[in-house]
């Protein structure tokens, strides 16, 4: 039953009786919280086609409703804010519909299909906590465009070649063995691979930052410095040495890669993240050489005197970017114009979202300005998915020195913090709980508090992230949501220990407002689902989540469920608390996060 629709349909009538004319669209929203009523109509627009204060026209309205309308029982006007209640009946049926429709929360097939690329990690350090917030975007709104209708496919591209991994490559041959000649591997250091290979990286620098210094102190200029010390000549002749096929270096490039691999493997498997497909930079970055081509004979692009290629984007408030090297090797955007295209001919999605840091918002503006000027068929269909950058309370993370936070310490403090923070809210209730069950409980908060506070912030908004925060028991996070549906579970176990069940419909009356506001939010749920695939913005669902378990609580605690005595009221309160657990599991899995049974 959708109200909302019923009761604009009930003003055009009121209007049409009471003020013949054509009065156009009407629109509601949703009442203050400072008013009584659920729904509001602003009546300032049609004093002048109604030819009444705006007071006398919702007074007039309301009347009508009252009157006319089966799902109205009452109204009160504000100056020119008409606020409409809705019948207890109207509340009722709409629960039963809600309860007894096992779709609800799942909208129609769009027929269409999405790919979703998310991750691109780096083969050169493990994922730090950029990555997380990048994984679980990418994650959610998959989940969140699914639910919405589309057919979604989940992508990843491995930058697993280039100088960061040459840097990485030579520090290894430099200092990976000791004086016996003995090579560390994940097994001999007890190191997952990419936390290994993350800290050759960090070697790397250090030693190459020593060789700048001493060449500036020596009189060469910094920016010389960074370009002609040894061991970067030496990352240029390792890179050259790759691309030519060199046996030993491809050996040892394949080798350090799937140790980063398999430590990527677990990650991924411990934050629930998995991909329909995963391309390779190693296999894609000499692609979009034949697109330069294209543009040259089509004029998109121009050559200059030097053999090097570029286009002018100027008209579309870019500049002139360069697009093919003179020498003919290829630049990020040329191998970017042929992944886009490998991509669509591999699954002909009808739309590309890239979820990328908003460090790179200039790139995909060039890029989807080629594609349309080359006329690819799906060049209206790319959107990046621009978020800000995660920081702690003790500033920016900086990879190559080693100040990252690596994702995996990170679930386990977040973990950690949620065990601690359970342990003192259960006092003693956890008594129960078996050792593995204890385990799997705090893995779930862990994550689920990790999750909730890097998706419940705008995915534009740059972020600060603090881990303590994340595990509070009574704020906007995780845990709350988690503690919340454990304690509904809880509820309707014990009505079922005491022989209560829940067939048949609600014929409950006298419902009180905290149950008609759960009532209306639990019926927005697919309307929130919508507005969060339309503007890729998991924290919609968030918001919606924290709000429908604070309004249980509230709930709760005026008013009594299972020391009810009155049988239907009984019925009525528990079939709704089932509907909001259903809901909030439903909600917090768009999030990529599960919630208990019990805590």
């Amino acid at each position: 039953m959708d109200t909302q629709s019923i009761v604009q349909a009930d003003i055009t009538r009121a209007i049409a009786e009471l003020y013949p004319g054509n009065a156009g669209e009407v629109q509601l929203s949703p009442t203050k919280k400072e008013f009584e009523g659920q729904y509001t109509f602003v009546t300032f627009p049609y004093t002048k086609f109604l030819r009444q204060a705006p007071a006398q026209i919702g007074q007039a309205i309301g009347n009508w409703l009252v009157e006319n309308s089966p799902v109205v029982s009452k109204f009160n006007v504000v100056q020119g804010y008409l606020n409409i209640s809705l019948a207890d009946s109207a509340w009722v049926e709409v629960l039963n519909d809600m309860a007894t429709d096992a779709s609800f929360g799942t909208l129609p097939s769009k027929g269409q299909s999405v790919m979703v690329e998310f991750s691109s990690p780096n083969t050169n350090k493990p994922l730090h906590l950029g990555h997380l917030r990048n994984n679980f975007l990418g994650d959610s709104v998959s989940r969140i465009l699914v639910a919405n209708g589309y057919d979604v496919v989940k992508t990843c591209i491995v930058n697993d070649r280039g100088v960061h991994i040459c840097k990485s490559m030579l520090a290894y041959r430099m200092f990976g063995s000791d004086a016996s000649g003995q090579w560390e591997t994940p097994e001999t250091s007890g190191l997952k691979g990419d936390h290994l290979i993350g800290k050759y990286y960090v070697l790397f620098d250090k030693a190459y930052k020593v060789q700048v210094e001493e060449m500036v102190a020596q009189g060469t200029t910094k920016e010389v410095a960074e370009k002609t010390a040894p061991l970067m000549q030496e990352v240029q002749h390792m890179l050259r040495l790759w691309e030519q096929g060199d046996l030993e270096t491809v050996a040892l490039w394949k080798q350090l890669n799937n140790w980063v691999y398999a430590g990527f493997d677990v990650t991924y498997k411990s934050i629930g993240v998995s991909f329909d497909k995963t391309y390779y930079e190693s296999n894609t970055y000499l692609l979009g050489k034949e697109i330069v081509e294209e543009g040259i004979q089509k004029g998109v692009f121009y050559r200059k005197d030097d053999g090097s290629v570029w286009i002018d984007l100027t008209e579309e408030g870019l500049d002139q970017k360069l697009v093919l090297r003179g020498d003919g090797t290829s630049v990020y955007i040329t191998q970017d114009l042929g992944t886009t295209d490998l991509k669509f001919q591999d699954f002909g999605s009808d739309r590309q979202i890239w979820v990328v840091g908003n460090e790179q918002d200039y790139h995909f503006n060039v890029l989807f300005a080629i594609l349309r000027r080359l006329g690819r068929p799906y060049a209206n269909g790319l959107y990046h998915l621009s978020y800000g950058m995660v920081d702690l309370p003790t500033g920016k993370m900086k990879s190559r020195e080693g100040t990252v936070v690596d994702a995996d310490d990170l679930i386990q403090e977040t973990t950690d913090a949620a065990s601690n923070a359970a342990d003192e809210a259960a006092k003693g209730k956890l008594d129960e709980f078996s050792d593995e069950e204890k385990k799997a409980l705090f893995q779930m908060l862990g994550l689920g508090a990790l999750k909730y506070y890097l998706l419940k912030v705008d995915p534009q908004k740059r972020m600060q992230f603090n881990p303590a925060e994340s595990v509070d028991l009574h704020g906007n996070t995780g845990p709350y949501i988690q503690y919340v549906h454990a304690r509904i579970q809880s509820i309707l176990r014990k009505a079922a220990e005491t022989g209560v069940t829940l067939d048949g419909t609600v014929m409950a009356t006298g419902l009180d407002d905290v149950e008609q506001q759960l009532i209306l939010m639990l019926s927005q749920y697919p309307q929130r689902i919508a507005e969060a695939g339309a503007a890729y913005a998991p924290s919609y669902i968030a918001q919606y989540a924290y709000d429908l378990a604070k309004t249980f609580n509230q709930f709760y605690d005026k008013l009594s469920i299972l020391k009810e005595t009155d049988s239907v009221k009984l019925h009525s309160r528990l079939v709704l608390s089932k509907l909001v657990g259903e809901t909030i599991r439903k909600a917090m899995g768009l999030l990529g996060i599960e919630v208990p049974s019990k805590m």
